[in-house]
């Protein structure tokens, strides 16, 4: 059994074809998704976050958005770039929009991905501490988010306040009670996934990891979930760890779907470099039901997750995102027994 959700890269354009147009269009065609998935049973809504792009850059806002619209589905992100991030003012939003959504915020964090300006963290006021990288940032930002949100007061009070304070040292708010638990670290190496999960956060994998080993995309990411979760049983942790992959999975059920994608596209591993970083990128899978289950049978990632997340083409629209989503719960779930 796995929890299958969404996961929107949020672009706009004027490219004829477009459903997105504007950055109002995303974000409200994002939250009426997120209603939609949820009526189909899907189990997340998950959305992206790049700076300076036609892209999803702001989350905390439709995030909210959503939790207000929706009553089950589980609302995350996969990433947010700790680079860009004020890690206490980050703490202020992540708990708002947990306690309007209830409890349902699953938030994935990492240290990002090339972005479209050059070190743009820096327009955002953050650098590097001297004998620190842009990465080794990230990753302090990270921590002290995860320290602030565990709800232990840390700041001195003010000795004649505005308002009368609690005793003893204050904490941020607002708090959301077990926002700790549901953070989530998106590694591209086994190194950082070993990291992730000595600090107890869970882990979300996409279609792009760091090339260690010359194996096949989808052996190479099983094998950095089964390191994961060994370094996540080594800490000892005493809450249950989680694993998210990321596929482009497109059923051809009718003509639109064949229009769109019966072309085919990415279906073998990709290899690139990323800042001088050997990569390899994941196949996506589309065909017709019953050979695009076999083909699935074989993903060894999908395997050993719990947590699939479908990359939809947010551009086509909600009504053809929502018959995506719906092809892969009907009538490939059922058949590998993720339903």
């Amino acid at each position: 059994m796995k929890k299958i959700g969404f996961l929107s890269f949020g672009h706009w354009s004027d490219d004829h074809g477009s459903q997105t147009r504007s950055a109002q269009d995303t974000l409200l065609q994002s939250i009426e998704l997120a209603v939609a998935a949820e009526e189909l049973g899907a189990d997340g809504a998950y959305f992206r976050v790049h700076h300076f792009a036609r892209q999803l850059g702001s989350p905390f806002p439709l995030l909210a958005a959503v939790g207000a619209r929706t009553k089950s589905i589980e609302i995350g992100t996969a990433v947010i770039d700790m680079r860009y991030e004020n890690p206490l003012y980050m703490a202020e939003d992540a708990g708002a929009a947990d306690l309007i959504s209830q409890g349902r915020l699953q938030l994935g964090i990492s240290r990002g991905s090339p972005e479209q300006v050059i070190e743009g963290w820096r327009y955002f006021g953050y650098g590097p501490a001297e004998g620190e990288s842009d990465a080794d940032m990230a990753r302090r930002h990270a921590e002290v988010f995860l320290n602030v949100i565990e709800g232990q007061g840390f700041a001195q009070p003010n000795p004649q306040p505005m308002f009368p304070n609690p005793p003893g040292l204050l904490r941020i708010e607002p708090h959301s009670p077990g926002l700790r638990d549901r953070i989530w670290w998106g590694a591209a190496s086994n190194a950082t996934a070993r990291w992730a999960a000595q600090l107890g956060m869970h882990l979300q994998s996409s279609t792009l990891k760091t090339d260690e080993n010359g194996k096949p995309f989808h052996i190479q990411q099983a094998e950095q979930i089964r390191t994961y979760r060994e370094a996540w049983t080594a800490a000892g942790h005493q809450h249950s760890p989680r694993v998210s992959v990321s596929r482009s999975i497109f059923p051809l059920m009718d003509d639109r779907d064949r229009r769109y994608f019966g072309r085919g596209g990415k279906e073998n591993d990709q290899i690139g470099f990323i800042e001088e970083t050997r990569s390899i990128f994941g196949r996506g899978y589309t065909a017709e039901p019953d050979r695009l289950i076999e083909e699935l049978r074989e993903d060894e990632a999908i395997a050993e997750a719990d947590t699939l997340l479908l990359t939809v083409p947010n551009q086509l629209g909600v009504d053809y995102n929502a018959h995506v989503i719906e092809a892969v719960l009907k009538h490939i779930a059922p058949a590998l027994g993720w339903r």
